[in-house]
């Protein structure tokens, strides 16, 4: 006798689409099949059933520099996860760049008590001093936090290439995968001065003062970089097809160069910075939307499977408030307007409606690219991003064919705007189950704060390094491979 019974679904996972009856003990999948007995039963009524999506870049009450901060807490952040049918994130523990991480990752742990959903950390260092590589970094990965973030970018958190090799070194030889916001801090300075100096002050010029050229130079030296030492990464938010193209000139050359695409630059376009006065600062985050048939590209490379996952890079900054977008008024120079949109709870209902619902991908390439290729890549699979026995029994009633406006009076973050206001999508979460218990349906919240659990990653095969040194030197054996020089 299960504690519950899933009735009259039809189940998508990745790689399948079939019906059966889902029977959930202790939290987990104990069957599939049919004639399943339950204390309690839940009847989907015919929709789809789906592995509670995995968002694996999220920002919540994150201390940030400048005196911006989060909308939401990990607790509000989170509620909003599980009413969009997401029952696992990935959030962010933030080194300052003046302090360590051996002293922020406990405070990051305690205020994540409070998640609603399953949870865990991605460290993201910005100092790599001698202690973070030699001790901290080592230490944090061996208990349990199997990801390690850097940028390429911005004043408080940029890495020189050195800087970055020695922290990849790190991520390679501990077993955790190395994450890069890939851009060129260079070329950001030198438009932002230009850009003030030439009066452009208005929202709409971040499209200028972050192009596509600057992701794509980074990506190419991110990547070389990567295979120089054979070490696996993941390239956040990849938003211009020509970044993309480096990414699958490095994978046809057997770099393990994996790759994330978000949303925004699957629903959005430059287009909708060009509005009136400061309401464009609604649509500002990074890298910059590109123009819609830009957009439109991206859709290939997630096909071809170059990108193969898709998340919400959930950023919430306040629009109408002093510490979020208006921090430095409303006619601050281009590049000082915060960065950042919330977008946990549109997420899955965005890629069904752009993707699924217009043809462009499957049910089974959407549940792939929301939920199991995070879980597979950041070591969570298939305890997470799969229906089958023995995984968590975070699941998704879906409502493939439910078509809604956004309304920001509707969702379920503390954030006090959606970019997505009035945006018409089809593909909506019905019922949201955490480990076999109902905390989301028809648009309530039933949850409760603390409900989630850390997820403790441990070492896992999918980052096992290939072992080929393109400059014929192996420098963590010590050994030269060189044909000439033997």
């Amino acid at each position: 006798m299960h504690d519950l019974v899933i009735r009259n679904g039809v189940i998508v996972t990745a790689s399948d689409v079939f019906r059966a009856e889902i029977g959930v003990s202790g939290g987990v999948i104990a069957a599939l099949g049919h004639g399943l007995q339950g204390r309690e039963s839940l009847d989907a009524g015919g929709k789809f059933v789906i592995p509670g999506g995995v968002d694996s870049h999220c920002h919540a009450e994150q201390r940030m520099s400048g005196g911006v901060v989060n909308a939401d807490d990990l607790f509000t952040a989170t509620r909003s996860a599980a009413c969009g049918g997401t029952t696992t994130i990935i959030a962010f523990a933030l080194q300052p760049r003046d302090g360590t991480l051996a002293d922020i990752v406990p405070a990051y742990t305690e205020r994540a008590t409070r998640c609603a959903v399953d949870y865990a950390f991605h460290l993201w260092v910005t100092n790599p001093t001698e202690t973070v590589l030699r001790d901290e970094l080592p230490a944090l990965i061996a208990a349990g936090h199997r990801s390690v973030k850097v940028f390429m970018t911005g004043k408080t958190n940029w890495l020189d290439d050195l800087a970055l090799l020695r922290v990849m070194e790190v991520a390679r030889e501990h077993g955790a995968l190395l994450t890069v916001h890939a851009e060129n801090w260079g070329i950001h300075q030198y438009l932002g001065e230009k850009l003030a100096a030439g009066g452009f002050r208005h929202p709409k010029y971040q499209a200028v003062l972050k192009p596509a050229i600057g992701e794509r130079e980074a990506v190419h030296r991110i990547a070389s970089l990567a295979e120089l030492i054979d070490t696996p990464i993941q390239i956040f938010h990849v938003s211009a097809p020509e970044a993309a193209a480096e990414i699958e000139a490095a994978q046809r050359r057997g770099v393990r160069v994996h790759a994330e695409t978000c949303t925004q630059y699957l629903a959005l376009s430059a287009a909708d910075l060009n509005r009136p006065g400061f309401e464009a600062a609604k649509y500002v985050f990074g890298p910059a939307p590109r123009s819609n048939a830009e957009r439109g590209s991206l859709w290939d490379y997630l096909k071809r499977g170059v990108i193969d996952v898709v998340t919400s890079d959930h950023a919430p900054v306040n629009f109408d408030a002093a510490d979020g977008k208006k921090r430095w008024g409303t006619e601050p120079n281009v590049d000082q307007i915060p960065n950042g949109i919330p977008g946990v709870e549109t997420r899955l209902s965005i890629l069904w409606s752009e993707g699924v619902a217009r043809g462009r991908i499957s049910p089974s390439e959407f549940v792939a690219l929301s939920s199991t290729n995070a879980a597979r890549a950041f070591g969570l699979y298939p305890r997470k991003g799969t229906i089958a026995i023995g995984a968590d029994a975070d699941l998704v009633v879906w409502d493939g064919n439910r078509t809604a406006r956004v309304t920001n009076a509707d969702l379920h973050h503390a954030v006090d705007y959606t970019p997505y206001e009035g945006m018409e999508l089809t593909g909506w979460a019905e019922t949201t189950l955490l480990r076999g218990q109902v905390v989301h349906d028809r648009g309530r919240y039933l949850g409760h704060e603390g409900q989630g659990r850390w997820l403790k990653r441990e070492a896992y095969d999918w980052l096992k390094p290939a072992g080929h040194f393109p400059s014929g030197y192996d420098p963590f054996r010590q050994v030269v491979t060189h044909p000439d020089l033997q």
